[in-house]
């Protein structure tokens, strides 16, 4: 698989995919199922490995029921 230089947005969009999955207790396959996403893709774009294009993001935030633009935003810090 080719390799992209890792970028913080990435790893913003991994970090809150991670978190969104795992408050609804699913699985990189049943959120992959759900998205219409491969689970193997799924799993590098949760590693921040793989780009990701904005079609993906949006089926990726329908499958999760939230705006697309949540799984962008980094979270607040107190």
């Amino acid at each position: 698989m080719k390799t992209t230089v890792k970028s913080p947005l990435r790893d913003i969009l991994a970090r809150n995919m991670r978190l969104l999955r795992a408050e609804r207790g699913w699985s990189q396959e049943f959120l992959a199922a759900e998205a219409g996403v491969n689970r193997t893709y799924l799993s590098a774009v949760e590693r921040s490995e793989q780009n990701i294009s904005l079609d993906n993001i949006y089926k990726i935030a329908v499958a999760l029921d939230v705006p697309a633009w949540t799984l962008l935003q980094e979270a607040k810090t107190t």
